[in-house]
């Protein structure tokens, strides 16, 4: 088994689905940007829409799994149609999560003859918007659908615009959160009344409490893997920094706008926590995820997507977001979204159906939170069987304090940025370097990153 982590709300192993409708597996081996810049003039690509027939609507996206699954199941329960509302002939095509992904949807949307509707990490679209990979909504059209503004939290909706204009949709909130073992928490004094995380509220409180996890199982406190992986230090770094409530601006051109004391706070708490004693600082990530499977520690740092997995394992299972130690609540998250991308002369008929499809597969949203996902549309946090989900709705918070990458078309989820700023991460985790010089080596990476042209732009 890899010792990478999954991508991050992607399940790490594909595993048969249903058929609502028509459904295709594509392998894509395309990688990286640089197959987009070989590629030239993309006029000659097909639509999905073509080759499967004019009438049914594509779907491009990278779910797979069990989220693969549950999307058929929400895809099937809008096919159907309800309430009055006409069903949908919906053609889906599922590809491979990472850069290929990426470069095929753009490679698409370059060639003007797109899919109807693609799925996209939030995280990412500032990578597309600005070159005109993807088409705006209309906000008056999803409005007659039932999806407004307002059904949606600030933190995330304000990662939607592009010059003024909405060009993605969330699905969901996936953050960066804490499992624990209800038994070890409640032996170390860490619940409320109410069974739940208590508030830590200071990085003393947290070092302490992966003391006293660690002596109420007699293993290790805090769990985290990030060993060999390309994400996993800066979704940890990144929502603590956040949380100092400094700013970690990338303007065009340079130079970073990076709080370096801030930063240098972050890595020592960081480099604290995991000490190599109390709480392991060489595992990979599913070493950590092993460990508290199995119950060698109280409390593991974890996405959610990691949920149905943590479920099978037995234990007597809380989860909470990430706990506030600096003086600003924020967790680390990103979103699931729909786009359209872009086409020439889009149908005006079919994409007032695209827009109709993301409105009704968002109020299927009950269902896509059973993996873990926190549903990014609001009415559906509201409704009694959601706060009946457990542990999902204890961390369902998170979406009000959400912090993603920072908009610039290099970052994102599986991007080149996250992978280098985990390197100097992970080196001082590991001891093999000071906080200080870790964030000088960040700053320099990201001053590097902000240097180069946008290949898309």
């Amino acid at each position: 088994m890899s010792s990478r982590s999954p991508a991050q709300g992607v399940p790490a192993v594909s595993t048969p689905a249903r058929r609502p409708s028509r459904r295709r597996l594509l392998r894509n081996a395309m990688a990286g940007a640089g197959a987009l810049l070989a590629a030239g003039p993309l006029t000659g690509c097909t639509s999905p829409a073509s080759a499967s027939g004019a009438s049914a609507l594509s779907v491009w996206d990278l779910f797979q799994g069990g989220d693969g699954m549950l999307m058929d199941d929400m895809i099937e329960a809008v096919s159907k149609g309800s309430g009055g509302a006409e069903g949908f002939d919906v053609d889906r095509t599922i590809l491979d999560w990472g850069p290929s992904y990426y470069t095929k949807l753009a490679m698409s949307a370059a060639g003007g003859r797109a899919a109807d509707v693609a799925a996209m990490h939030l995280s990412r679209l500032a990578g597309y918007a600005p070159g005109g990979l993807v088409d705006a909504f209309d906000l008056d059209l999803l409005a007659e659908y039932g999806v407004t503004e307002k059904d949606f939290t600030p933190a995330v909706w304000s990662r939607t615009r592009h010059e003024g204009s909405v060009y993605a949709i969330p699905l969901d909130v996936h953050p960066f959160i804490v499992f624990y073992d209800k038994k070890a928490a409640d032996k170390a004094g860490l619940l409320d009344t109410g069974g739940e995380l208590d508030p830590m509220g200071s990085p003393e409180a947290l070092l302490e409490a992966g003391k006293a996890l660690a002596e109420a199982t007699g293993g290790a406190g805090i769990l985290f893997g990030h060993v060999t992986d390309t994400a996993q230090t800066w979704r940890l770094f990144a929502g603590l920094y956040a949380q100092t409530g400094a700013d970690f601006d990338l303007p065009d051109g340079g130079p970073p706008k990076i709080d370096v004391d801030a930063a240098v706070r972050v890595v020592t708490l960081m480099t604290r926590l995991f000490d190599g004693k109390t709480n392991p600082n060489n595992l990979d990530y599913n070493g950590a995820l092993a460990a508290f499977s199995s119950g060698r520690g109280g409390m593991a740092m974890l996405g959610e997507w990691e949920l149905p997995t943590l479920k099978k394992s037995g234990l007597e299972l809380g989860a909470a977001p990430f706990p506030q130690v600096f003086e600003k609540p924020a967790v680390y998250t990103d979103s699931h979204s729909f786009v359209l991308p872009h086409q020439d002369s889009p149908d005006p008929a079919r994409r007032r159906e695209a827009h109709r499809y993301v409105a009704q597969i968002l109020k299927q949203s009950l269902t896509w939170a059973s993996a873990g996902h926190i549903p990014a549309y609001q009415p559906v946090l509201a409704e009694p069987a959601y706060a009946a989900l457990d542990p999902q709705s204890s961390y369902a918070g998170a979406a009000e304090v959400a912090v993603l990458d920072p908009p610039n078309w290099f970052a994102g989820a599986g991007s080149n940025f996250q992978n280098r700023m985990c390197q100097p991460l992970q080196s001082a985790l590991l001891g093999d370097t000071t906080p200080e010089k870790a964030v000088r080596q960040m700053v320099r990476e990201a001053d590097t990153l902000l240097r180069q042209p946008n290949p898309v732009a």
